[in-house]
């Protein structure tokens, strides 16, 4: 196996679009990074360039602590899956396997060796005879993964290879990935979109916007102390709520005001004073919606994140619903149990737990409290 480490790595295409900015990050041996972030981040170009499919502008690229900026894509020793399969669909699922063997001239024994192997190590010893288009959409994922595995490489590298599949395939796939890295100790990057696929594969997640690096750390780490809001609205489903407030001087308190509501927190919590600057000024309050609660006997108990709401719509989702809200002119998302149905239209309270509040700048989003 292999370690990965990105040092400064910038690229811009000819179109003028800079893809990836002064990135710095690595993958330890043996570790499941996944990269993460919304569609055009640069996650796809960073696994490119990885891969040689793509020269960076700037910084160096070292995989198991050699550079290999000026090797071949073929030198390198990673294998790459991409999301449509690109399988050779006149071929069976043990040819599109050996295909790559049997281009580098590897012996005919060493080819079917290694096509048996690396069935097995995957339970498809069945497709093998099989042609693409009698398999499902995940038992071709399936062979692609196999395909790219079949060498032996050092490095795995994964751009959102299961895209494609629907949610109950997807986790699935996730499961016996898992187990599949735990098995063989692989290095793996994983680019994706999704936040809860990030969230089940990831030992750490590399999480990006606008091609910069904005954070790297545990899935707990980055869910619980995001450093900006960005991180702390990627993460999480249904994401974080963010609403405009002003900062106030409540005596023991601060105090943070939206239209006709106001919140508290005690001043005593902002033990390095980092909120003193903001008096005056409009902060951006995040609050997850597990954290905003309708059950009148527990508002009670919450008199400080105590706002009034009017009912837009409740969605159930499995043994739970989603409360969608308006507070003062905001949209605001809780997540609740199934014990009260809500109507449209309908004015309640509602409370914020106070003691799992996050506020970040307004102007550079940048994390000021947790």
């Amino acid at each position: 196996m292999a370690n990965v480490s990105l040092r400064h790595v910038s690229k811009t295409f000819k179109s003028g679009v800079t893809a990836v900015r002064d990135c710095t990050v690595e993958a330890n041996d043996g570790e499941f990074l996944v990269v993460a972030g919304p569609s055009g981040c640069g996650k796809s170009t960073l696994l490119r360039i990885i891969a040689g499919l793509e020269t960076p502008d700037e910084g160096e690229i070292y995989i198991a602590d050699t550079m290999v900026n000026l090797l071949s894509p073929q030198e390198r020793d990673v294998a790459m899956v991409l999301p449509n399969h690109a399988l050779y669909p006149e071929l069976s699922v043990r040819e599109n396997m050996a295909f790559s063997l049997k281009m580098h001239r590897i012996p005919e024994e060493e080819v079917e060796r290694h096509v048996q192997e690396t069935a097995e190590i995957l339970k498809m010893e069945t497709l093998l005879d099989r042609k693409p288009s009698t398999l499902t959409t995940s038992q071709q994922q399936l062979v692609a993964l196999a395909r790219a595995m079949v060498r032996g490489r050092k490095v795995l590298l994964l751009d959102e290879p299961f895209a494609n599949l629907d949610r109950k395939l997807r986790a699935q796939m996730w499961k016996e990935l898992r187990a599949l890295h735990k098995r063989l100790g692989l290095t793996v990057l994983y680019a994706t979109e999704n936040q809860e696929e990030a969230m089940a594969l990831g030992n750490r997640l590399v999480v990006m916007k606008e091609g910069f690096v904005q954070q790297v750390g545990t899935p707990e780490e980055l869910y619980h102390s995001p450093v900006n809001q960005f991180v702390a609205g990627f993460l999480g489903d249904p994401p974080m709520n963010a609403i405009n407030v002003k900062v106030g001087d409540g005596g023991a308190d601060y105090t943070f005001a939206f239209g006709k509501n106001t919140v508290r927190m005690p001043k005593e919590w902002d033990k390095l004073g980092a909120l003193q600057e903001y008096l005056g000024k409009n902060v951006i309050l995040g609050i997850r919606p597990q954290d905003v609660h309708d059950d009148p006997a527990l508002v009670e108990t919450l008199p400080n994140g105590m706002v009034d709401a009017e009912v837009e719509v409740m969605e159930p989702v499995g043994r739970e619903f989603y409360l969608y809200l308006t507070c003062s002119g905001h949209s605001v998302t809780a997540s609740v149990d199934a014990d009260a149905m809500r109507q449209s239209g309908e004015q309640i309270k509602v409370a914020f737990d106070m003691e799992k509040i996050y506020l970040f700048d307004g102007d550079t989003e940048h994390t000021i409290w947790r």
